[in-house]
């Protein structure tokens, strides 16, 4: 298919009114094929290597035959006729592997024949070229490449004689140490099938592990000071998956492909020992056409094979298909994957937050893999959140067999209800295929209609109402399960940052999955949607363009960014051309967001991606940086990219360098401030919302965590947690630090601290007041106190000296039992939900005991198990799998998970010496719907 070539004949495209409607009654005989099946359950999983595993590099014809010759040209549009324009004595035989720069940097040209191929569609893989390379076909220029050790495959669909001589030239760049084609060269025409190994469909895989996705494998390891400290110390090895499942017959004929929403990584995919393809990124989702390699009416086995040993970030990245997998199935004529796209034309609501009426435009990609010309009627229904139909568009588009035909529409909304961040109104947009009197195929896509702007001078305003971002920074794991976080923990974490009082959330350094999306559009939560890294390479851009070709209908997106901090190109003319180029195929598929990134280096701000970008985003600095920048480009809007990087550890009041933790004591006023007090700053995202594995600092071993977040680990508030609450909600709030749990330093000096949005605080201790004092705005308050055991509180009063919120820290007795918490009591039976069970050790007045560290066992009997454990304790090596935990400062967690059967679910938790808990839960049939 030529993707997005506007090929056919848009023959009519109307509004049609509601009274309409009855023409659409009259398609009669629809039997629609689409379906969308999660494929999560079932898998067979091998850690490491099988005996007889398959290699990607040993699938297709070798092109083993290079001769080689030195170029002084770098990389231009005439470099193949350059290459063939060198006499022949300049010309050597060379064999894959040869080093043939000597350590020294360079050009160098290589040729090969190809074999001939009575077919077109043939991809070449390349294992790896050190350093970069740009390959030709015939003398044009195909694809150019930058990386060494990076396998990538390169189409020949466009240049190739079929069954005919076709000449390779691949300049080859080398930087510096050796270089040349390092790995195997390879001819794939996707008829290739493996004989041998796990990737065969006959394979036996009885003896290996069952998993239900989504499922991480390297958060199941032992911690190792010799593994890498950025990546949590786990030990990062491959893995291979299999999932068998039927295709009945009837779908014969049909299209058929399964989608991955996320691998981590280096994907190689097999069915039924078809090759189907590789994917490197363990951030975007992909997709294969299995309609070829399918077994209609039997059994096919999906093969996956999985190596996260080149990892992308400097952060936990865990390994494994952490995210969903779906086969689809639909008619040979049907809308494209992530082919619906929906935007809205309104003025701008005013302060007063009425909406005039909304203009819907409508894109909608439809595929014919017929051979034959299709003519369809395209039917767009809009539908509010109770399924009322409130508009719908109606057009006629005749498409030639083998192409694909966007048919653009336009519906108008009167009066549309607002997606805000709190009341996140979402509507459903029904896309109908049409041909021959029948119903062909049908999709559902939700979105929003609000409307954002970015001012200069004022900031952020979301339908027409100015709104600081007040948003946090999130890598993906979380205890227990690592990066395969299932859709409703994705939710729960959601919740856990509107508590805090945050409304954005920066997807950090990746597109997220999917399903976190949906819960922020769902809760009302900004989303800052980030590409992984800079780049406009022909990989670079497929990723950048997968990842806004698929989230492009989310309301919650404000803000596409294309990198973060790229210290090379970030502030040169290089990374501003670079950044051009990624902005223009953004814009190809979406122009109604602004376009930055995270931008590190105040002295790079003003120059380079700043000089192209929509926004400038600042990471760090402080409020002479910004005030800089904004006077420099006073035209564009200005926001905090990063900021904070504040260090601390839940309950620790210290800096232990033995034990790994920093002190609670670290101040974030000094981020925050420079932002609030300013209008032209749009807001900013503090790094980070949660703590995450990897990336220990500022200490190592036995550090194995993060020590940034406001919430640990487990999302349990560390103290700065309510310096943030208290100025990013309206409610009136008071909290002390420390603890008052200090047996052994009575009479000791102990530094208080209270965080409140209260104009003036009272200390007391033990009743006695030790002051009142005025609370600077966006500050915190302190005290200096002779550590005595009992009560000590303080008291928040507005500015006419009413009580508005009070708190209490209270010397504590021994720990005496153990509770059990939770938001929610039931589970969907779908083998994939998960609810998270705060653990607390507490005294016999049911007070939690901020020092105690018993160990807890659990056990889940019934319809459930347990999914992990963990305690935001950064220095624990205990196992996420296992079933027991340390209390750390009072607390742990641990995560109950459904099993695939409806029924009841208890939970106990035994500690040595305390009151045991039970916990009663249910798993039901959608329990969420």
């Amino acid at each position: 298919m030529n993707q997005g070539k506007f090929l056919g004949r848009i023959v009519a495209t109307a509004f049609i009114g509601l009274a309409s409607l009855a023409l659409l009654d009259q398609v009669v005989g629809a039997e629609v094929g689409r379906q969308r099946v999660l494929l999560d359950s079932g898998w067979r999983f091998f850690r490491g290597e099988p005996s007889g595993a398959a290699s990607a590099e040993s699938i297709g014809i070798p092109i083993d035959k290079w001769r080689c010759a030195p170029s002084a040209a770098g990389v231009n549009a005439d470099a193949a006729s350059i290459a063939q324009d060198i006499p022949e004595t300049q010309w050597k035989d060379v064999k894959i592997g040869d080093d043939v720069f000597k350590n020294k940097p360079g050009f160098m040209w290589f040729t090969a024949v190809l074999p001939k191929f009575t077919k077109p569609g043939n991809t070449l893989h390349f294992a790896s070229v050190d350093d970069n390379a740009t390959v030709y076909l015939n003398g044009f220029r195909l694809l150019h490449h930058e990386g060494w050790q990076d396998s990538f495959d390169v189409p020949l669909t466009s240049h190739f004689r079929v069954n005919s001589r076709n000449r390779l030239e691949i300049l080859v760049e080398n930087l510096n140490g050796p270089g040349g084609i390092a790995g195997p060269v390879l001819l794939r025409n996707g008829t290739e099938t493996v004989v041998s190994g796990p990737a065969k469909l006959s394979y036996d895989d009885s003896n290996w592990r069952k998993v239900h996705l989504p499922h991480d494998y390297i958060v199941e390891g032992t911690f190792s000071p010799t593994a890498d400290g950025n990546h949590g110390y786990l030990p990062i090895v491959p893995a291979w998956y299999r999932k068998s499942f039927s295709i009945p017959a009837s779908d014969k004929g049909k299209s058929l492909w399964v989608d991955f929403d996320g691998v981590y990584r280096d994907s190689n995919v097999w069915l039924n020992g078809h090759y189907l393809g590789l994917h490197q990124s363990g951030y975007t989702s992909f997709r294969y056409d299995i309609s070829s390699a399918a077994i209609y009416g039997g059994k096919n086995v999906l093969s996956v094979s999985v190596d996260p040993r080149r990892t992308e970030g400097w952060w936990y990245e865990g390994g494994g298909i952490y995210r969903h997998v779906w086969l689809n199935v639909a008619n040979r004529i049907h809308v494209a994957p992530w082919g619906t796209f929906v935007s809205s034309q309104l003025p701008e609501p005013s302060a007063s937050g009425k909406s005039l009426s909304s203009l819907l435009s409508i894109q909608t990609k439809v595929v014919n893999a017929s051979t034959s010309t299709a003519n369809c009627i395209v039917v767009s229904t809009v539908l509010d959140s109770e399924n009322h139909m409130v508009a719908v568009a109606r057009g006629r588009v005749s498409i030639r067999a083998g192409v694909d035909q966007t048919v653009f529409q336009h519906a108008p909304v009167v009066h549309p209800k607002l997606w805000s961040l709190q009341s996140p109104y979402l509507y459903h947009l029904q896309t109908t295929v049409q041909m021959g009197g029948q119903l062909i195929d049908t999709t559902t896509t939700n979105f929003g209609i609000r409307t954002i702007k970015f001012d200069p001078a004022s900031g952020f305003y979301l339908n027409g109402k100015s709104v600081k971002i007040q948003g946090v920074c999130n890598h993906q794991d979380f205890i227990g399960v690592g990066i395969a976080v299932p859709d409703t923990l994705e939710a729960w974490r959601v919740r856990k940052l509107k508590a805090l009082g945050a409304n954005a959330w920066r997807m950090s350094h990746n597109p997220p999955t999917p399903e976190l999306l949906d819960a922020c559009d769902r809760l009302g939560m900004l989303v800052m949607d980030e590409n992984r890294k800079v780049g406009d390479s022909p990989s670079n851009l497929a990723d950048l363009t997968s990842m806004i070709k698929r989230d492009r209908n989310h309301p919650s997106i404000i803000i596409w960014s294309m990198c973060n901090e790229e210290w090379n190109t970030q502030g040169t003319q290089e990374g501003a051309v670079i950044f051009s180029h990624m902005m223009q195929a953004v814009r190809k598929f979406d122009t109604t967001r602004p376009i930055s990134c995270a931008q590190s280096n105040t002295s790079t701000w003003g120059h380079g991606f700043s000089t192209v970008e929509d926004l400038q985003g600042c990471n760090y600095g402080g409020g002479t940086d910004y005030d800089r920048v904004h006077a420099t480009l006073p035209k564009l809007p200005v926001f905090g990219s990063e900021t904070a990087s504040t260090l601390t550890t839940r309950g620790e009041y210290a800096n232990d360098k033995v034990n790994s933790y920093v002190s609670s004591y670290n101040m974030t006023d000094g981020a925050w401030k420079p932002i609030a007090d300013r209008s032209y700053m749009a807001g900013g995202f503090v790094w980070t919302g949660f703590d995450y594995k990897g990336e220990p600092t500022p200490y190592t071993w036995p550090c194995i965590n993060s020590h940034f977040g406001i919430l640990d680990m487990c999302g349990f508030p560390k103290d700065n947690y309510y310096y943030y609450q208290s100025w990013w909600k309206t409610k009136p709030i008071v909290h002390l630090m420390p603890h008052w749990n200090w047996a052994g330093h009575e009479g000791e000096n102990i530094r208080v601290i209270a965080f409140s949005n209260a104009d003036r605080v009272e200390l007391f201790l033990n009743g006695t007041s030790l002051g009142s004092k005025k609370m600077p705005r966006y500050e915190h308050l302190e005290w200096t106190v002779p550590y005595q055991p009992g009560i000590l509180s303080a008291k928040g009063y507005s500015g006419t000296g009413r009580l508005i919120a009070a708190d209490i820290d209270e010397t504590t007795g021994p720990p005496a039992a153990v509770r059990l918490v939770t938001d929610r009591k039931l589970l969907s039976d779908d083998g994939e939900d998960i609810i998270p069970v705060e653990v607390d050790v507490v005294d016999s007045q049911g007070r939690i005991v901020p020092t105690a560290s018993n160990e807890v066992q659990f056990k889940v009997s019934g319809s459930g198990s347990i999914a992990g454990v963990g305690n935001g304790n950064p220095s624990d090596h205990s196992p996420d799998k296992g079933k027991t935990r340390r209390a750390f400062n009072g607390k742990c967690m641990v995560l109950v998970g459904s099993v695939d059967r409806p029924g009841p679910i208890e939970l106990s938790a035994i500690s040595s010496g305390l009151k045991p808990a039970k916990l009663e839960l249910r798993a039901l049939r959608d329990a969420h719907n």
